[in-house]
């Protein structure tokens, strides 16, 4: 350790202030060139719709992994030379301070490299990971930024992904299954309310109508409980659109004289 670190103070011994002031301008550079990133593609992609707005939100992590290599690649030949000693040098010292001070923080970088190349999950996509669900906003080096339908922003640590169980409701594509429930008493013609309410899935001016939509029942002692699953146009709209279909078949049952049922709360005894 002692002759790794002689060599370190050594290789670092022979940088002069002109390196050091070619190296911060290439950083503060790469540093303004991300930042522009970050701020004008998801800004140019929530104008957009579809796979296009997909496809521009997940090129912001990529594009900056890459930034950050070539910035590597270019400020280490400013400041020393990149012989085989040098190296050895660099990478031991940083073997010692990433293992002994930053072992969490670079357990969570190396996720996040991991996140670029499995891609469980990309920008734009809807997930929910220990309980908390939203929209992957960005992904940065150690975290995923998540916003919840509540407008709440959730960061989730990349080193999540080697524990956690990721539920991803799109997978990088525009196409989410959507599902309104409806709680219904019994003594109705059970085919005839599936019907309609298929029609009211076609009916909706968010449902994307060249996927399927399904109707599935449920017997209970109390009724029956539909479930109309269908995709909207965007996944953005999904609570939208699962407003208006619940709005939409709540109307047409109430035409045809079907109530719904009043679903039992249990209760605990107090002790």
């Amino acid at each position: 350790m002692e002759e790794t670190l002689g060599g370190l103070k050594g290789l670092f011994s022979t940088v002069t202030s002109q390196a050091v002031m070619e190296a911060a301008i290439v950083i503060a550079a790469a540093a303004m060139l991300i930042f522009l990133i970050q701020k004008l593609v998801p800004g140019v992609a929530a104008r957009l719709g579809g796979k296009t707005r997909l496809y521009l939100l997940a090129s912001v992590p990529l594009l900056r992994l890459v930034i950050i290599v070539v910035t590597i690649v270019v400020v280490v030949p400013i400041l020393i030379e990149p012989s085989f000693e040098n190296m050895v040098a660099i990478f031991g010292t940083l073997g010692l301070a990433l293992g002994f001070a930053f072992k969490d923080y670079a357990n969570s970088l190396i996720a996040g490299i991991v996140t670029l190349y499995e891609m469980p999950y990309r920008p734009g996509d809807w997930i929910e990971v220990n309980g908390k669900y939203g929209e992957v906003r960005s992904i940065g080096t150690r975290a995923a930024e998540i916003v919840s339908p509540d407008d709440t922003v959730v960061l989730i640590p990349h080193s999540t992904l080697w524990n956690a169980l990721i539920a991803n409701g799109n997978d990088g594509t525009d196409n989410l299954m959507c599902v309104a429930e409806f709680h219904l008493t019994p003594g109705h013609d059970v085919r005839r309310v599936m019907s309609l309410l298929r029609d009211v899935a076609f009916t909706s001016p968010y449902t994307k109508t060249m996927k399927p939509i399904s109707v599935v029942v449920a017997q209970h002692p109390w009724g029956l409980t539909y479930r109309l699953k269908a995709y909207p146009l965007e996944p953005r709209d999904q609570f939208r659109f699962v407003s208006d279909l619940t709005a939409r078949g709540m109307d047409i049952l109430s035409e045809h004289g079907v109530c719904p049922a009043s679903v039992p709360v249990s209760v605990a005894s107090p002790a």
